[in-house]
């Protein structure tokens, strides 16, 4: 087997090659979404049920080029997410042939564990946390000031938190490989603990677009119980490694 590594041009030549495979795939399920927009934008409407309850019983539109821009930048989205899993395979692919068999293999074990992780907090976001949060949000001023909510304001609140949501949830899946590599433990991440406590308050606040506590901790509680979560693997994790460890000290002696 030749071990000698491939010169720089092959390698942006192998990149080149899996960016403009993600690209089609971008375009290709962007063209379909947008086919598809309204239905995708009812859908994305489902938790803001209160919306009916405003004097202009939903969402409008105030400029003439709106709607279609929210169209077209749903689509993207919607695009972007629905070819994940085609985007993520070219990225192990090409990053692959720099690893070892062992970690090529975990990569390519933890795809779909990924891609499912990424589902959870989106459907998180969409069934629990965005009802009570639009609810207090059109509430807290009702009484001063009538609410006409843009289209595009809600769709890109909706859709930065769906995907902020989805990457925090991958985080028990990431450091399962981190530390199935090495790279992490579950003693370094328990030392953290209180750390970890006040970043998810922290993102809580940033993530969440309004200031009660109770919206907040749907956030943070969750990113708590999903580091506590990934301490717990990455004690699995290591129990793969150690016997291995320990054959190789005593190969050593």
């Amino acid at each position: 087997m030749n071990d000698e590594p491939l010169p720089l041009k092959s390698h942006l030549l192998e990149l080149r090659r899996r960016l403009m495979y993600s690209a089609i795939s971008v375009a290709a399920t962007t063209a379909i979404a947008f086919v598809f927009h309204r239905q995708i934008l009812k859908f994305l409407m489902g938790p803001a049920k209160q919306f009916e309850e405003i004097p202009t019983g939903g969402p409008v539109y105030t400029t003439m080029t709106e709607f279609i821009s929210v169209a077209f930048k749903t689509s993207l989205l919607v695009g972007l997410f629905v070819s994940l899993p085609f985007v993520l395979y070219q990225m192990v692919r090409f990053v692959a042939p720099g690893l070892n068999k062992t970690e090529r293999r975990y990569l390519y074990i933890l795809m779909p564990a990924t891609l499912l992780a990424f589902m959870a907090g989106a459907a998180f976001g969409y069934y629990v946390m965005f009802p009570p949060m639009i609810r207090f949000l059109l509430n807290f001023g009702g009484d001063i000031a009538i609410p006409m909510i843009r289209i595009g304001n809600y769709i890109n609140l909706i859709l930065t938190l769906t995907f902020w949501l989805g990457i925090i949830f991958e985080m028990p899946v990431v450091i399962f490989f981190l530390a199935k590599i090495g790279l992490v433990s579950s003693e370094f991440l328990g030392k953290q603990r209180r750390y970890a406590i006040v970043v998810a308050f922290i993102l809580g606040a940033i993530i969440t677009p309004t200031f009660d506590p109770i919206n907040q901790s749907m956030v943070a509680i969750p990113i708590i119980v999903l580091y506590e979560l990934s301490i717990w693997l990455a004690k699995l994790a290591a129990r793969g490694r150690r016997p291995r460890a320990v054959g190789a000290e005593q190969a050593s002696q």
